[in-house]
């Protein structure tokens, strides 16, 4: 049974880079099927996708989101990983991760992390 857990600071101070985690057990990140998200909601907004990344490495980041955030991996601790740099408070949010999948040309998400909250703030 795969599961995700996101790890990470619960509150940071603007314009500091935020690092988080998401250690994926019972299944590989490297399985040639799935990629693997980060999805965050705002306080009083829906959920939005900021990017993923797949199995061979490559990267998937929302347009309105690259030039602050990079997403990477950790083939052997079996982890993947969101930067966002220059933070505000605008960036408050809960953070999931998640599996992706794609059928007949549209994603989906099947597994997901609980999430955590994570706090812009000085």
């Amino acid at each position: 049974q795969v599961q995700l857990q996101e790890s990470g600071p619960g509150l940071v101070k603007p314009s500091q880079t935020l690092s988080l985690i998401c250690t994926v057990s019972g299944g590989s990140i490297s399985t040639n099927t799935y990629a693997w998200s980060w999805i965050r909601q705002s306080p009083g907004k829906g959920l939005e996708w900021m990017g993923a990344i797949g199995y061979d490495g490559s990267t998937f980041v929302s347009p309105s989101r690259q030039s602050r955030t990079s997403i990477s991996k950790d083939t052997f601790k079996n982890q993947f990983s969101l930067q966002l740099h220059s933070r505000t408070p605008e960036d408050t949010a809960v953070y999931y991760c998640a599996r992706e999948g794609w059928i007949h040309g549209s994603a989906y998400m099947d597994i997901w992390g609980k999430g955590t909250l994570v706090t812009v703030s000085s």
